[in-house]
């Protein structure tokens, strides 16, 4: 049995999320051990008890379709009955609904879904809600600090099997029959195709769509499978989003939809079987957030196009920030703009994280993906298609990303360095010009486009994307940028080949 240190626990922190191995492959050995994930959701309930001054709570939980879900499950309830809770389990479940578990029927104090996202099988991870949304980095930091020394609990708690998935999907079908305001069956004159990537997302298409009349029969990879055989649930996936839009194609649907494992990500595919995705994404969301909130700021991250800022700014009379990447970056920073009585309906990452005001800011791909939906059928009445509201979305000639790995563990500081020295190249270099309005990195403008250079949250690379409308011209800008990187020994180059 490995032996359990404070370390060991801290390194589990990712981002807002905790992740690690949980299930032993030739190379890798299990990180979220039985007595790991015990240990974690006793803190969280010592953590959660101090929290809200509370001493009998309610828990509900659910997991994605990962192999090693039963198992983690098991050992978090085992843990928090110990300590006197009433879980409820939800089963199989996506990321979303286990927050709105604390909003709708359950009213739970708290929530967790066992999901590591769209990493790859053998990973698995613990995702904590309270009232106030997903937990800070900070939170986390505390949580495992207190895991450290956590015993289990000596107390008798309860479990309610409880099908709050059932709940969830008849909120969204009340919504889209609301809101379509065209009876019962407002769908019924749409082919909707649905690509779950064998996660939790099946349950968009039979529970939500098919229900409200919709023809669903061309939907694929909907059944559960934790070995995902057939492509990574992850819509930003080249082979995923490909999978789809063929999909689409070959069923002449009306529309496409793709989530990713846990289905707080999500994607999708107009009838010509085109992707709208990243700033076709961001657009299409922007047009139904910025719909009654004229002027409203659209909060996204670093990598969105010039054109966007365009289509929002001049095309919908809305207004753009270009925060950080990270979602949690990009929901927090709307929210704070709300506070300082700046009206922001949106937050949302080119990743296909999207986050609106009137939806608690929750990251949940299905409501996104209702909200188009009840578009779709408007516009079906009017022959209408997705593709003419963001017709006039001016999109890049050319867009490419290279990744530089820094051969360094504790790879922060000379990271920023490199980003410094960049920067003082730039400002010195004929016809190119820092973006000052940055919060990442740096960003440079050039003559049809721009690039950016950060540096990754959590692992030693520094990203590099480039954009531009005129085509050849990053590739001569990358040519550039390799030559000023080959001078710092750090660099892995190899990407840029």
């Amino acid at each position: 049995m490995q032996m359990i240190t404070e370390d060991k626990l801290m390194k589990l922190k990712s981002g807002t999320d905790i992740r690690g191995v949980a299930v032993k492959t030739d190379t890798e050995e299990i990180e979220l051990t039985d007595e790991v994930v015990e240990k974690i959701c006793t803190a969280f309930v010592i953590w959660l008890r101090k929290k809200e001054n509370k001493e009998d709570l309610k828990i509900a939980v659910g997991h994605d379709s990962r192999i090693s879900a039963d198992r983690i499950k098991k050992a978090a309830v085992k843990a928090f009955t110990s300590e006197g809770v009433t879980v409820y389990d939800c089963g199989l479940s996506s990321t979303p609904a286990m927050f709105m578990s604390i909003v709708l029927d359950i009213k739970a104090d708290a929530s967790l879904e066992i999901t590591a996202s769209h990493h790859p099988y053998q990973r698995n991870g613990l995702k904590f809600f309270t009232k106030n949304g997903g937990l800070e980095g900070s939170d986390v930091k505390d949580i495992l600090h207190i895991a450290y020394s956590a015993e289990p609990g000596s107390k008798e708690g309860s479990v309610v099997n409880y099908d709050f998935m059932t709940v969830y999907c008849e909120h969204l079908k009340n919504r889209i029959i609301d809101e379509a305001a065209d009876g019962e069956k407002p769908l019924e004159n749409l082919k909707i195709s649905v690509d779950a990537g064998n996660g939790v997302g099946g349950f968009y298409a039979e529970k939500v769509l098919k229900p409200l009349g919709a023809d669903i029969s061309a939907s694929q990879f909907l059944e559960p499978n934790g070995m995902f055989p057939n492509h990574i649930p992850n819509p930003e996936n080249k082979e995923a989003i490909a999978s789809a839009c063929e999909m689409v194609k070959k069923s002449n649907s009306d529309f496409g939809l793709i989530f990713d494992t846990d289905v707080d990500r999500m994607g999708c595919v107009s009838s010509s079987g085109e992707e709208i995705n990243r700033n076709r994404l961001v657009a299409l969301a922007s047009v139904i957030a910025l719909d009654g909130n004229n002027g409203g700021t659209v909060v996204t991250d670093s990598l969105t196009s010039d054109g966007l800022r365009a289509f929002i700014e001049e095309e919908l009379g809305g207004k753009q920030l270009r925060f950080k990447r990270g979602y949690k970056n990009v929901i927090d920073k709307s929210i704070e703009l709300n506070h300082a009585g700046v009206n922001s309906p949106l937050a949302i990452e080119t990743s296909g994280h999207a986050a609106l005001k009137e939806n608690y800011f929750l990251d949940d791909g299905a409501f996104l993906a209702t909200k188009i939906v009840i578009l779709l059928a408007k516009l079906n009445k009017q022959g209408k298609s997705i593709d003419d509201l963001i017709k006039n979305l001016k999109e890049p000639a050319e867009s490419m990303e290279i990744r530089v790995p820094i051969l360094l563990d504790d790879f922060k500081e000379y990271g920023e360095m490199v980003i410094a020295q960049l920067t003082e190249y730039a400002e010195k270099r004929e016809g190119w010009q820092v973006e000052k309005e940055n919060y990442e990195g740096v960003r440079i403008n050039v003559d049809g486009g721009w690039f950016l250079l950060r540096l990754s949250v959590h692992d030693p690379i520094l990203p590099l994307n480039l954009e531009n409308d005129n085509a050849g011209v990053s590739e001569k800008i990358a040519k550039e940028l390799k030559e000023f990187l080959s001078s710092f020994d750090k660099l892995d180059l190899k990407n840029f080949d």
